[in-house]
């Protein structure tokens, strides 16, 4: 399984930003999809956006025009920068990698980073 590792989860309030990073040691993340989905507490994971190995980005419309998912090829990493947060923005987020958008099956998962949007 392909290993993943999240990063920038926090405590933010409603209106900040915040910038998450899904980073790969031991393959190149340019060959591949990377998802990013969540969990808010109670619910079932559901999608939030994806970026395929040709740069197209995807995004559900709960978080277009405020979510932006970005390659950063030499770095290894894939990152989400996340602005005008909502409470409902609450909860684990996770990357995720496949062969193409949306990675569901994915070929490996990160262990989450919790995002927790409050006054």
């Amino acid at each position: 399984q392909l290993q993943l590792v999240e990063s920038g989860g926090g405590l933010v309030q409603p209106g900040g930003s915040l910038r998450l990073t899904c980073a790969a040691s031991r393959f190149n993340l340019d060959n591949y999809a990377i998802g990013w989905f969540r969990q808010a507490p109670g619910k079932e994971r559901e999608r939030v956006s994806c970026v395929n190995r040709d740069g197209i980005e995807d995004y559900v419309d709960s978080v277009k025009g405020r979510f932006t998912i970005s390659r950063h090829n030499a770095h290894n990493m894939i990152d989400l920068q996340m602005n005008s947060l909502k409470p409902e923005d609450t909860a684990v987020y996770y990357c995720a990698v496949g062969v193409e958008c949306w990675p569901d099956n994915a070929l490996g998962w990160g262990t989450g980073t919790l995002v927790t949007v409050s006054s």
